[in-house]
């Protein structure tokens, strides 16, 4: 599946060309449901919007970047409450609150997964603005961090960041059906941070693929694999334990290529298995050779939990990205944070709240 959407849609060909029409209904559609949305957006939250997203279809590392995020907010003394679209659940009623012990099927993997890496409180709708008043209004938090929203307008936000595989970039440049393209090149110029998973930034200016963007906030994050997740036991194993072991590598997300190349760098003897993203697995997807390890990425664990065997494990990754682009996304959100007096603020002045409780209690 990945080898086949690389060859489509993440070279410099265009083997679907023939539906350029297509792609231009596409981006009519688009850009008219953006002027739409814009022209009826909400008015602005009692709460930062901080919106993590991307102009390309497929797996580009946004999650990661949410996890790093919100571990970057809660250490400066911010409440963060993530929101995200929960694809792949299918819940009986929104907005739904999400914690570590529900159920992916439910509530979709990325926000499980999300719950569990980061222990902040998770909000999934598919009506991403009705999330931001229902975090609001059950005073979960001081700011909101949209995973996946860039093309959501109908909710306000205050600072955008979109997310590349720096391998993959633009891919062939062109709209979908053709091209890869949710959205033109030039709306890069409107974000506030362009994060390249996996390059430089200085690389990323070169890049012809970016030669129309004019961006000072170009920033890199690479995802570190940290330890092996053992499934039934919760055991951490090192990484050690990988070079020359024999694996079944099954992956449902947006670029399974990365995580058996991953894998492989570590040392181990990968038989790549690639689902279509936010699969659901069953056990019959699992089964293993003799001698096998089987090694899933933590957004799969989460569906996949319940019935894995005892030889299944999960990679667990860590974002890291400079330093300086932590000091000046938490210099915006003070500087939010001074226009926007705490009284004005529901979620703001419930975590204060909180936080004198906690200290007289």
């Amino acid at each position: 599946m990945s080898s086949l959407v690389d060859r489509l849609w993440y070279s410099r060909n265009r083997p679907l060309g023939f539906l350029a029409p297509l792609a231009w209904l596409y981006r009519r559609i688009a850009a008219s449901r953006r002027r739409k949305a814009l022209k009826n957006r909400a008015p602005a939250l009692t709460a930062p919007v901080v919106v993590v997203g991307n102009i390309t279809a497929g797996g580009t590392g946004k999650s990661p970047l949410t996890a790093w995020l919100v571990t970057q907010l809660r250490n400066a003394g911010w409440h963060p409450v993530i929101l995200s679209r929960g694809y792949g659940g299918k819940s009986g009623q929104y907005p739904l609150f999400v914690n570590a012990d529900s159920n992916a099927r439910i509530a979709g993997d990325e926000p499980v997964m999300l719950a569990r890496a980061t222990g902040c409180p998770v909000v999934v709708d598919p009506q991403r603005l009705r999330a931001a008043h229902y975090a609001i209004d059950q005073r979960l938090g001081d700011v909101l961090v949209c995973d996946d929203g860039l093309q959501h307008y109908a909710l306000p936000r205050d600072i955008e960041l979109a997310v590349f595989d720096a391998s993959r970039g633009l891919g062939n440049g062109a709209s979908i059906p053709v091209g890869p393209m949710r959205e033109p090149a030039e709306r890069l110029n409107s974000v506030d941070y362009i994060i390249l998973n996996g390059s430089t930034g200085a690389g990323a200016r070169r890049h012809s693929q970016f030669s129309g963007v004019q961006h000072s906030a170009i920033y890199t994050m690479n995802l570190n694999p940290m330890y092996l997740l053992h499934l039934a036991s919760g055991a951490q194993v090192p990484l050690a334990k990988l070079v020359g072991q024999n694996l079944l590598a099954v992956a449902g997300i947006g670029n399974p290529a990365r995580f058996f190349a991953t894998l492989s760098a570590l040392g181990a003897q990968v038989r790549p298995r690639a689902f279509a993203d936010h699969h659901r697995f069953k056990p019959s997807d699992l089964k293993t050779d003799a001698g096998e390890w089987l090694v899933m990425t933590a957004k799969d664990a989460v569906k996949c939990q319940d019935f894995a065997p005892d030889n299944a494990y999960a990679l667990m990754i860590e974002a890291q990205l400079p330093a300086e682009f932590g000091r000046r996304l938490l210099s915006q959100l003070a500087r939010w944070r001074q226009q926007h007096p705490i009284k004005s603020s529901p979620l703001a002045a419930a975590s204060v709240a909180t936080e004198r409780d906690h200290h007289h209690g």
